[in-house]
């Protein structure tokens, strides 16, 4: 046993041991201080498949990962499958740990046993580090470490109560996008009051792609600008050894659709989706002209415009949430203007918003979902308010709003589809494109994947609904049915026109295809 080892182990540094440092490694320890790339390149070691135990020789866009860790305070990394973004970002951290005192830092994963992973593969590399750069160690097992210069580490999966009670330096989020969507809001509600609560605390967040989640949400809100994340991408190239021929193989052993969201690192939707993939990732987003509390308004109020506005209405205990859209129905395509999106918010507050909205937006007409606390919201919005614009039942017993049957949810989905995969219906907002995404097939009916949301989906399927009802004619002057129909007869002679078009005089239509072969149709 060497005395001065932790616990036995002869690769750590026990506590309170004295080093007697000569001039050489004085020098070292300064360069390795003030140069992480120098440190890790250096002394740092990984499992390589191949060849076992090694240095890490950083590659050039790893180098370029480890610089922008070092300079910003909030990071998020898109990046390809085995990349070597999570060992970057460890080794990061190993120089960080080491070279700052009273430092906390976390390592999250979607599960416990992968965050557990990631802090063997940091302890196996401090393992492997000279005596004169290690600190001694206080604690060391598979859930954390602590070491003499009062810095920690912490593993655990990504939920909110994991690091609920402790003030964190660093925050690592490994694979981000593969945490259930509702988990990884809530955790980001939970956690931003520990993050912000520092002028130097860090996040770093590391994923590969996984439909339009939360993940996505930040991301392009970082490359939009709109956060105070630095965005970092890797592409797959950037890897050595991968060119056009491993792509190739790549593809053979995998699919086109796997490869595209794996390694091209694009943003699919989820499996099933009601609308058609390649539509989802069509969809543009902008940013907002403002931002107040849960309404985001993309466009002002245009003087003799007609909107809409379609509600779905929560209990507003932090779950469901309640929204609406502001829909442009002036002419095609209709525009998503506005949008209002709150899990907390009372069913008892809920009217005065759409009211006020309502109002703004030239006395708009509102439809709201009827079913569970809708019915209070018609209510109050109707006989308190006195707000006159609102679509109510027709019949002998009608009541206010409209209830959400098996049948209205049919023809809203179909009708849906048809809006936003014939661009009839413009979606300016990521929350909603994000629910898109995850807008599946379940049963014989459709909503969220597990884990998800479709509160914003939903209020616009009332609306597709709407928009084939004969109301709705009288409000646009619009039949819709027949506007998609034209919309698909011209996609079909625009398929046509290749072929040719013969005008001899006649009343006919004759198409004349490949082999020369003549179409004729009479008209009556």
């Amino acid at each position: 046993m060497t005395i001065n080892s932790y616990l036995g182990n002869p690769l750590l540094k026990q506590l309170n041991v004295p080093q007697n440092y000569n001039k050489e490694e004085i020098e070292e320890y300064v360069k390795c201080r003030d140069d992480p790339i120098y440190f890790i390149t250096t002394y740092m070691t990984i499992v390589n498949v191949d060849e076992g135990l090694i240095k890490f020789d950083l590659w050039p866009f790893q180098q370029d990962l480890i610089k922008g860790l070092r300079d910003n305070r909030f990071c998020i990394v898109k990046s390809p499958r085995q990349s070597g973004k999570s060992q970057t970002s460890l080794a990061y951290m190993l120089h960080y740990v080491l070279f700052h005192e009273q430092r906390n830092i976390a390592i999250l994963a979607n599960k416990g046993a992968t965050a557990r992973e990631l802090l063997g593969r940091l302890q196996m590399a401090y393992e492997r580090l000279p005596m004169f750069i290690q600190q001694g160690v206080s604690e060391w097992n598979k859930g954390s470490i602590w070491l003499e210069n009062g810095s920690r580490i912490l593993a655990s999966s990504t939920t909110s109560s994991a690091i609920r009670g402790y003030a964190f330096n660093l925050i690592f989020l490994d694979e981000f996008a593969f945490i259930q969507q509702g988990m990884a809001e809530e955790f980001f509600n939970s956690v931003y009051p520990t993050i912000s609560s520092g002028n130097t605390s860090k996040v770093i967040i590391v994923s590969t792609p996984n439909g339009m989640n939360h993940y996505y949400k930040m991301w392009t809100n970082a490359k939009e600008g709109r956060s105070n994340y630095k965005a970092f991408e890797v592409n797959w190239w950037d890897v050595p050894g991968r060119d056009e021929e491993w792509k190739k193989q790549t593809i053979a052993n995998t699919s086109e659709e796997q490869f595209r969201q794996e390694f091209e690192c694009e943003f699919l939707g989820s499996a099933g989706t009601l609308v058609n993939p390649s539509k989802i990732a069509e969809l543009v987003q902008k940013s907002p002209l403002s931002r107040k509390e849960n309404l985001d308004v993309y466009e002002e109020t245009i003087e003799g415009h007609t909107y809409f506005i379609a509600v779905d209405v929560a209990e507003g205990r932090g779950q469901d949430y309640s929204t609406f859209s502001v829909i442009d129905i002036t002419k095609f395509p209709f525009k998503q203007v506005a949008k209002f999106r709150s899990n907390t918010i009372s069913p008892l507050l809920f009217p005065t918003i759409i009211y006020q909205v309502g109002i703004a937006y030239n006395m708009a007409t509102i439809l709201v979902e009827s079913n569970g606390p809708g019915g209070e919201v018609c209510n109050i919005l109707h006989y308190d308010l006195e707000y006159e614009n609102t679509i109510n039942e027709s019949g002998v017993h009608a009541k206010l709003g409209i209830k959400m049957t098996k049948r209205v949810k049919a023809v809203g989905c179909s009708n849906f589809k048809d809006l936003i995969e014939n661009n009839k219906l413009i979606i300016n907002d990521l929350d909603t494109i994000s629910e898109i995404s995850q807008f599946i097939v379940k049963g014989k009916s459709w909503a969220a994947e597990d884990g998800g949301h479709d509160d914003l989906v939903m209020s616009l399927i009332m609306f597709s609904w709407f928009s084939s009802q004969e109301l709705f004619k009288d409000l646009t002057n619009k039949d819709l049915r027949r506007n998609l129909y034209d919309g698909q007869i011209k996609e079909i002679e625009d398929d046509l026109t290749p072929f040719g078009f013969i005008e001899d005089g006649i009343d006919t239509d004759k198409y004349v295809v490949e082999d020369g072969e003549v179409w004729q149709i009479y008209s009556n």
